[in-house]
């Protein structure tokens, strides 16, 4: 693959800066991206897609006291790149111009290996084939099963007129499995995925056909699955379950909500808003997993932000501008989805740190409750803190132990709420991969923590 740095040179890049600083600009950034995507799918035992896809092309954002101007170009050509500066810096009004002078890019990679590129085609659809096989091998009711297979390479370019000039190769690999049981219930479904910021060595250490039995045995244990129970009840939340955390206090600590007085955290830096068993972090410089990079999408280095320590909130997550208004560095939480859009505050790699309890103790203290094995989806309202999710695996638990499993439902809480009853955190961290949504844009994620019980949630079930 072709250096972005080969396609755009640096006395390119000072021209441009140039142009957009020419009439009196209080700032100025060039970003540019070279990103190739390549996918699998297979369902039913058949291969039914294999693309390949790449795009590549140039933002030029303006900042012009609180005006921002924006233009975006698929021509990494000097002529197209100046036009589109001169587009961007329309929104100034024939200020002073500055020049802007740049110097050799610091280069990054964020990953280990040229693997998606050096690895034979065949080599990742026999994966595929594998994972139909061994799900199918768990029993007769799986009805369908499909499975995904997806890497890409992103270099990004990042240049402005505060002398940052950095570059970052991105390289990330997923895969993911769906397997569909049908039995006297109807139909159920069970998926488990990985993903990583790594090339196709990320299955040295992954195993497709345990990821299929995992899949497959969810979607037969759910076709025995009891009515959901309603009310407030004790919930054991497995270490698959840091999205919860993800939504219900994540977006409410991105700058963008804070300044704007629309989170329910704004202005409670040094206040308990958590259980002191919690410590919750955004580190975007976590190697390999599925939100780390070298830099953000705004050139700064990704570090490890922690949001509350102990119970006790320090800091939001902050983009370049929002920082500059308030007289502060980053945090390198700029992220754009592509050249097309502006970057905005993003998660990044957002858990809640491990503690010493033992993940079987914790359920067997809870007399009743439930115990969730695995989040869906769910949405949050940052203003007040309140939030629905949807449980894809989950299961009773009756004194002390898990029992039946249960059909899948929502839970409704509030962030806050949820954050000060955690009453117990376990050993047991791990991350899961995901993707964000936010102003039309979608951003790889990680989310994480351990075993942990929240002493009170309100179920939407329908069993007494």
């Amino acid at each position: 693959m072709t250096q972005l740095t080969d396609l755009v040179s640096a006395t390119t890049i000072q021209a441009v800066l140039n142009e957009a600083m020419g009439r009196g600009a209080d700032f100025a950034e060039v970003f540019c991206e070279d990103r190739v995507n390549r996918s699998a799918s297979l369902d039913d035992g058949r291969v039914e897609e294999l693309s390949t896809g790449a795009e590549r092309g140039a933002g030029i954002r303006v900042v012009v006291g609180g005006t921002t101007g924006f233009a975006h170009t698929a021509d990494l050509s000097e002529a197209s790149l100046l036009e589109a500066a001169r587009t961007a810096a329309s929104v100034a009004r024939g200020g002073s111009s500055r020049t802007v002078a740049v110097g050799t890019p610091q280069r990054h990679r964020a990953h280990a290996s040229e693997g998606i590129d050096a690895t034979p085609t065949a080599m990742k659809l026999a994966l595929l084939t594998q994972v139909d096989e061994v799900a199918r091998s768990e029993g007769g009711a799986i009805a369908q099963v499909q499975a995904g297979y997806m890497e890409g390479r992103r270099q990004i370019l990042v240049a402005n007129s505060d002398g940052v000039f950095s570059t970052d190769d991105q390289v990330r690999t997923r895969f993911n499995v769906i397997c569909v049981a049908s039995g006297d219930t109807g139909l159920q479904t069970g998926f488990e995925s990985a993903a990583h910021t790594r090339g196709f060595e990320m299955f040295e250490d992954i195993d497709v056909a345990e990821m299929a039995r995992l899949a497959a045995r969810r979607a037969i244990t759910k076709l025995s699955a009891r009515p959901a129970p309603s009310g407030e009840l004790p919930v054991v939340l497995a270490n698959a379950g840091g999205v919860l955390f993800h939504e219900a206090c994540g977006h409410g600590l991105e700058a963008d909500h804070i300044l704007k007085d629309s989170s329910v955290y704004a202005g409670k830096v040094g206040e308990l808003v958590a259980s002191p068993l919690v410590t919750l972090v955004d580190d975007g410089s976590m190697t390999g997993e599925w939100g780390y990079a070298s830099i953000d999408d705004e050139g700064h280095p990704s570090t490890r932000n922690v949001l509350i320590e102990n119970g006790v909130l320090t800091d939001y997550m902050w983009d370049m501008l929002r920082a500059r208004k308030q007289g502060r560095a980053g945090s390198g939480n700029g992220r754009r989805q592509s050249y097309q859009h502006l970057p905005i505050v993003r998660m990044t790699n957002t858990f809640v740190m491990e503690g010493t309890q033992d993940p079987e103790e914790i359920v067997a203290q809870t007399t009743k409750g439930v115990y969730v094995a695995k989040l869906g989806g769910g949405q949050v309202n940052t203003a007040t803190g309140d939030f629905v999710f949807g449980t894809t695996e989950a299961y009773l638990i009756e004194n002390g132990e898990i029992t039946a499993p249960i059909r899948d439902v929502n839970m409704v809480g509030n962030g806050p709420d949820v954050l000060r009853s955690i009453d117990a955190v376990g050993s047991d961290f791990s991350m899961v991969p995901g993707t964000c949504g936010k102003q039309g844009q979608g951003v790889p994620v990680g989310c994480g923590q351990p075993t942990l019980r929240l002493a009170g949630i309100t179920f939407g079930g329908t069993a007494a």
